[in-house]
């Protein structure tokens, strides 16, 4: 990956990114929606690039929802190859940029062969210490609470769990809460996406489909960011009123 590190904001330590808009950027070329899943992979690849080079540490991107199971079989089957592919092709050069590779999400309802790339890509860059890539597929926030109660119950007395222990057991136990979520197409929702962690993200909603995003997208939406007062409920120091948030 690049080392120019020219862009020098406030950047933030975590940036998670819902990935929307594949299938209406396909739609608009009048090609099937698989295209715009294509599409979306390159500019993923784009984006990590773009990321690091920034200065991000942790990107975590939603591919695929526990809700998307209710697509058509062929859509669903491509996006799994994707996925496939995209952790197999990008392996070693990911692997050689010191990434860590983690796929958040339920291991029920995929595939044998998608089991063992996700076994394989974790466990080959388990020790890499430099950007860290998650990627969420079949993953619903909901579930990965629900979860996450069924260890936490197992694990701890509930009568005197804290939060940090509840957050041991969610997908994102070693890795720092986002500190903004991007969402892509002009949709203004969540869409079970990190409910936990989320709690006092910065969110970005930008018209711009998923094949289109580019670095100067990524640049803008932490642009936005440094310009957000994170209080995390307490009061600026000049703060004139109480203000919730």
């Amino acid at each position: 990956m690049s080392q120019s590190r020219t862009y020098q904001p406030t950047v933030p330590l975590h940036v998670a990114i819902i990935m929307d808009g594949n299938g209406r950027w396909a739609q608009a070329r009048r090609r099937p929606r698989v295209f715009g899943h294509q599409a979306g992979v390159k500019t993923v690849r784009r984006i990590v690039e773009d990321a690091a080079d920034i200065g991000i540490k942790h990107l975590t991107l939603y591919s695929f929802s526990t809700e998307n199971w209710t697509r058509p079989k062929t859509e669903i089957a491509a996006l799994f190859q994707l996925l496939k592919s995209y952790v197999a092709d990008d392996l070693d050069t990911l692997n050689a940029n010191n990434v860590r590779i983690r796929i958040l999400g339920s291991r029920e309802g995929l595939t044998n062969d998608l089991l063992q790339t996700i076994e394989k890509v974790e466990k080959t860059t388990q020790s890499n210490t430099d950007f860290f890539l998650n990627i969420a597929f079949n993953y619903g926030g909901r579930d990965e609470i629900m979860r996450a109660v069924k260890t936490a119950v197992k694990r701890f007395d509930v009568d005197t769990m804290t939060e940090s222990d509840f957050s041991s057991c969610l997908d994102t136990s070693d890795i720092p809460d986002p500190d903004m979520v991007i969402r892509t197409s002009g949709e203004k929702r969540i869409s079970n996406f990190l409910m936990w962690q989320a709690a006092y993200a910065e969110f970005i909603f930008t018209d711009v489909l998923w094949p289109d995003f580019t670095r100067q997208d990524l640049e803008d939406a932490i642009s936005e960011y440094g310009t957000r007062r994170r209080r995390f409920g307490a009061l600026d120091v000049d703060a004139n009123a109480a203000d919730v948030a």
